[in-house]
């Protein structure tokens, strides 16, 4: 297959990938609180998708690494994801609509890394260089979450339920279409394994090397950040409705939050120069000082007179997201060894959307409830006090990094590479 034909194949892969995310992620919270769910209850269920990364994403892993093609763990996930998305529409209740949207996660979550192990995989096998090449590639991923963001605005789908069908149908487009992906079998070295690594295991080796365990300890803690605007930035908006019910902030949210994606896209192709001229750890600082202004923007906005705020926040998302979630994968798919690449990265999303996002789930929704007050039964939320203590969080995030992650980085010329580790 062509050099040409193989990109236009790997970009259709990621945006089919985001487009299903892009569906629901953003809008879903707004969802749920009109079905009277609390912050709590809200921030819970998005926290499944920490929950399940948690399991699911090694587990994936370890099955692509060692037994089936990547590319068909990869279409089984997302058709296994679409068929719950489905069951979700159908649900009001809280403990049902948890288990449902659990399942989802669990389905979901592996097909991130699956998606990078897939498109790495094919790009080495044709002589590509990865760190180049993908992140133009990776970009359309974003654009097809912008396009998904979108589709369920203009259609007025952002309090309803047909959001999970539109992710659904994608879902399954991308399953199917997954199938006809070169293949990307299990590496085959003719080593007798031992019971931990035919397990998978030998990914946790990773935590042997002490500059490798401070970075997934951060990746975590950054990790809690992730879906912290995603789960209660349409709620923020929607809670203008009463004093700026005609803004466009408030009538069209998703749209508004999609100025975040379009800037993730365009600093996705800023990533190769910056980890090559900065390295991986200047790089983990921006995104740690992103995230404090992401959400100190968000404190001081307002669909009025802070709107230009909003519009701030939305554009240093680009460098928070990509910094940290982008180059923490190509770093890890250069540490690892190819042996347990998959693995490795299903690691990397188990401390980031997994234990990461599962425990800034459980905080972040006790944070909004504890700023919540109920005047005449109506929950009237302090934005201005949740978004500054989310700010802090990430501020400390940023100060103490660059004191305890040992890494000493080396430049070299343009187009020669990055060298993304050193002593």
């Amino acid at each position: 297959m062509q050099g040409s034909a193989i990109r236009y194949r790997l970009i259709i892969m990621n945006f089919l990938e985001f487009y299903v995310w892009g569906s629901w992620l953003i809008s879903c919270g707004g969802y749920l609180f009109t079905l009277h769910f609390t912050g709590t209850q809200v921030s819970s269920i998005y926290g499944t998708m920490g929950l399940a990364s948690l399991i699911t994403p090694a587990l994936m892993g370890i099955i692509a690494d060692r037994w089936v093609n990547a590319e068909r763990v990869l279409g089984l996930c997302h058709l296994a994801g679409a068929a719950c998305l489905i069951w979700a529409s159908t649900l009001s209740d809280y403990p049902t609509m948890y288990m449902v949207m659990l399942f989802n996660c669990m389905a979901y979550m592996p097909t991130i890394a699956l998606n990078n192990t897939v498109s790495y995989i094919v790009l080495e096998k044709r002589g590509f260089n990865i760190v180049k090449d993908f992140p133009p590639i990776r970009v359309w991923g974003t654009i097809g979450f912008i396009a998904a963001m979108w589709t369920v605005d203009l259609l007025g789908l952002n309090k309803s339920h047909m959001q999970f069908y539109v992710s659904a149908a994608a879902g399954a487009a991308m399953g199917l279409y997954s199938f006809t992906m070169p293949a990307c079998p299990p590496a085959k070295t003719g080593e007798k394994k031992s019971l931990a690594s035919s397990l998978g295991l030998d990914a946790f080796v990773l935590f042997r090397n002490a500059k490798m365990l401070t970075f997934f300890i951060f990746a975590m803690l950054l990790g809690a950040a992730l879906q912290i605007t995603n789960t209660f930035g349409l709620p923020f908006l929607d809670d203008f409705k009463s004093t700026y019910p005609n803004s466009f902030a408030v009538i069209h949210p998703n749209v508004l939050s999609s100025i975040a994606q379009v800037s993730e896209t365009l600093f996705i192709l800023t990533i190769p120069f910056f980890l090559r001229r900065f390295g991986i750890k200047q790089v983990m600082i921006m995104s740690m000082f992103a995230w404090v202004f992401r959400f100190g923007f968000f404190g001081i906005g307002n669909p009025g007179t802070g709107f230009a705020f909003l519009i701030l926040s939305m554009i240093v998302y680009g460098m928070a997201f990509d910094f940290f979630n982008i180059s923490g994968s190509l770093f890890i798919e250069r540490e690892a060894d190819m042996r347990i690449r998959a693995s490795a990265q299903g690691l990397f999303m188990l401390m980031t959307n997994g234990l990461g996002a599962f425990l800034g789930g459980f905080f972040s929704g006790r944070v909004v409830d504890h700023f919540t007050t109920v005047v005449n039964g109506v929950n009237i939320r302090n934005w201005q006090s949740i978004w500054f203590t989310f700010s802090a969080y990430a501020l400390l995030l940023g100060i103490v990094f660059p004191l305890v992650f040992r890494y000493k980085h080396q430049r070299e010329a343009a187009g020669a590479g990055v060298k993304l580790a050193t002593h």
